[in-house]
């Protein structure tokens, strides 16, 4: 029996051998050498980690994933939206080692020169009035906080002032919180019922939610029976990941309005579309509005574990000394590697990359798109973020496993994807390091097209 590695076979097979400037396929795949490993992973690590085409990576560097058979990937996922600047960036790796050199691997939260150095940067990066940052772990902990601290400050205004509404098809990560503020039923069947405090309504992607007037949202509200003062916030991705689907303006304007009319926060959630992946360093300054805080992770760093909220200094302050930390909260490696990756950002210029890029990735998209109208459903592509949801013909059904063998085919010829994401796991996401060359991207688009000449015939 063959054994399986998530959705993708362990037995080696055969494939065409690739050698060009950004690609180097010379092995089986996956390479047998390898299969022990994957398997010893199966063995001791849940089958939650075996989602991911069955590569071993022995290092990355820039917009390249390389395993240690001699083979090399055009890389298209970023780790997951992580690595913005690049895999292993010169700036990041040097400033890692001076910390390493230093003896200086964790703090807790005694303060550290460089903490204060990243929490001033950050700051000053975002719009004027969010000048507090809290740092943290990863983007769940992040949202989680952003929660914690927006029901707070409902409940100073009134008991009844407690609800967080959200939008159905969000993601906000695995943990509790989070996954009560996501709006995909799937993922959070586990807690074994609705919580009424967390709502989630329509969004307004102009696809699975044709209407897009901000009336729906307050229709929405109505019909769930939540008045508008028992709002304490409104949180949502800035562009939603299963896309990514963006909002019209006017819907974020006027919700930017209905927020400050009702006394509700206003939160973004940018673990996945911050620090230029969308050629804006935070997405939602694509709608020109200003929330009241928002929450950061995956690219912060462009490496190593970090996150943050920034937001209005008087809902930050909510809490007093001691009473909102987190054990690795500013640990002085990731925090030298957040530096970094946003001296590289914004010296390199890789926010103005990623939005000259846009035109010539969704060029190459929407033509692969064309070839096939019934099964690639929808294509949405901002920055350097992209999607193409695959569906079964003629409708808006999701088909995983179409997009699975689209994924499969372009990682067999070098192209790297993390597996397919979204509602029914039907969408090819496309997230490449901001600094890939535009060969590469050039590269890469022709391969995706080969897939699917290759799968679709």
């Amino acid at each position: 029996m063959t054994r399986m590695y998530g959705r993708y076979s362990l037995e080696p097979v055969e494939v065409p051998k690739v050698e060009t400037a950004n690609r180097r396929i010379a092995t089986k795949l996956p390479v047998p050498e390898s299969v022990p490993i994957l398997e010893k992973l199966l063995q001791y690590e849940p089958p939650s980690m075996s989602g991911q085409p069955p590569l071993l990576w022995d290092h990355a560097e820039g917009p390249s994933v390389y395993d240690r058979f001699g083979n090399r990937w055009i890389d298209w996922s970023s780790g997951v939206l992580v690595a913005n600047a690049g895999h292993s960036h010169p700036r990041i790796l040097a400033a890692v080692r001076r910390l390493l050199d230093r003896k200086q691997l964790m703090t807790y939260v005694f303060p550290h020169e460089e903490r204060a150095e990243l929490v001033e940067r950050l700051a000053n990066l975002a719009p004027p009035g969010l000048n507090k940052v809290f740092l943290l772990t990863t983007g769940s902990e992040a949202v989680e906080c952003m929660i914690k601290l927006i029901r707070t400050w409902g409940l100073k205004a009134s008991p009844e002032k407690k609800t967080i509404v959200s939008f159905v098809g969000g993601f906000h990560g695995r943990t509790l919180g989070s996954q009560l503020a996501g709006g995909i039923p799937a993922l959070k069947a586990w807690i074994g019922g609705d919580d009424p405090t967390f709502v989630q309504v329509p969004f307004p992607d102009g696809y699975f939610q044709e209407d897009t007037a901000f009336e729906v949202f307050e229709r929405a509200l109505s019909r769930r029976g939540t008045k508008p003062e028992q709002v304490a916030g409104v949180i949502s991705e800035s562009y939603l990941g299963i896309g990514p689907d963006f909002f019209p303006i006017p819907y974020v304007r006027a919700l930017r309005k209905w927020c400050d009319r009702h006394g509700a926060l206003l939160g973004f959630d940018e673990v996945q579309s911050g620090f230029g992946r969308t050629g804006k360093l935070f997405a939602f300054q694509h709608y020109d509005v200003v929330p009241d805080l928002f929450a950061c992770g995956k690219a912060i760093s462009s490496s190593l574990p970090l996150a943050a909220v920034i937001g209005r200094s008087e809902v930050l302050s909510t809490y007093g000394p001691g009473s909102m930390t987190s054990t690795h909260s500013g640990s002085p490696l990731a925090v030298a590697a957040g530096i970094a990756s946003i001296q590289a950002l914004i010296q390199e210029k890789l926010v103005e990359r990623a939005r000259s890029l846009e035109s010539v990735l969704r060029a190459g998209l929407e033509e692969i798109a064309a070839q096939y109208p019934e099964q690639a459903g929808w294509l949405g592509c901002r920055g350097l973020v992209a999607g193409i949801r695959m569906v079964k013909a003629g409708t808006r059904e999701p088909h995983p496993d179409l997009a699975h063998r689209i994924n499969e085919a372009c990682f067999r010829k070098g192209l790297l994807m993390f597996a397919p994401v979204g509602i029914g796991g039907g969408c090819i996401k496309i997230a490449p390091p901001l600094a890939i060359a535009r060969e590469a991207l050039e590269e890469g688009i022709a391969v995706l097209a080969q897939a699917f000449a290759e799968v679709l015939g």
